[in-house]
């Protein structure tokens, strides 16, 4: 039987073909594998000498490990026969798939590139975003990590920070002061506007330039209302603060300052 034996040599054939393909496969994973990982801890080695931020580098390195992973896999399907369109294929339909069930992460991978591309804060910075403010202490690929004021550590899904608004406390050097005192309408202005800003000359830490300023900026419907705005380092921004807010009173007091409380006045008609 010609044919039989023809069929059997042929099947042979084509499985010692198969066979030497998936070995060649799977060498050519393994090695590829242990040489990706080897070329990720080179290049992170080299990175953790230069002066790149800790931030990007981990991302940098997270990235080109998966490429790495991807082609090694590409090329063992290609060893065995899979044509590298169609395993492109099979990944972008498992990746099309991956990201309707994984939406939220996904933005939240879109606003981590976006942070680390466009650099609106980095690590130390003193920030108020997605409704909280403190120290960053960590921006990973999925969450910023924000220590507040009162020591506690909160994760905000980048996500929700790149998409808000972002205000960095820590970008200028100096910082502008603005308190708002009342006094009574029977204060006289000028007596006012002197007794702060003596208290304003007695702070060493607020600066000459830009100059201080003071003056009436309302006539509110209980009081009269001065602004006070001084210009202090960014470091100073609270001692200041609250210095003006508990000397002013003080010295509001010594001069016979009146601070209004709000008033009403009630007319009675009597028929």
């Amino acid at each position: 039987m010609p044919e039989i034996n023809e069929a059997l040599l042929t099947l042979s054939t084509k499985a010692t073909d198969f066979a030497l393909k998936l070995v060649g496969a799977i060498l050519v994973l393994v090695i590829g594998l242990k040489l990706s990982k080897w070329i990720t801890k080179k290049i992170a080695k080299r990175i953790g000498t230069s002066k790149m931020d800790e931030s990007v580098a981990h991302f940098l390195l997270s990235a080109m490990k998966i490429l790495l992973y991807v082609l090694v896999i590409i090329s063992a399907a290609g060893i065995i026969g899979i044509p590298a369109t169609s395993f492109i294929t099979i990944l972008a339909s498992a990746g099309v798939a991956i990201g309707l069930a994984l939406q939220g992460s996904l933005s939240n991978i879109a606003g981590g590139i976006m942070i680390l591309l466009f650099r609106p804060f980095k690590i130390g910075d003193f920030v108020e975003c997605a409704g909280v403010s403190g120290s960053v202490e960590d921006i990973g690929l999925f969450y910023t990590v924000i220590k507040t004021a009162d020591n506690k550590t909160i994760t905000c899904p980048n996500g929700t920070v790149s998409n808000g608004v972002i205000t960095n406390y820590s970008t200028k050097d100096t910082r502008r002061v603005d308190i708002t005192f009342s006094a009574s309408y029977g204060s006289d202005i000028e007596k006012v506007k002197s007794v702060i800003n003596d208290c304003v000359k007695a702070r060493t830490e607020i600066l000459a330039e830009p100059e201080p300023f003071i003056g009436m900026v309302a006539q509110s419907a209980s009081s009269l209302d001065f602004v006070c705005r001084v210009w202090v380092n960014s470091a100073d921004y609270w001692t200041v603060y609250f210095a003006l807010m508990e000397g002013v009173k003080r010295a509001f007091d010594e001069n016979g300052i009146e601070i209004p409380f709000p008033q009403m006045d009630v007319h009675v008609k009597n028929d």
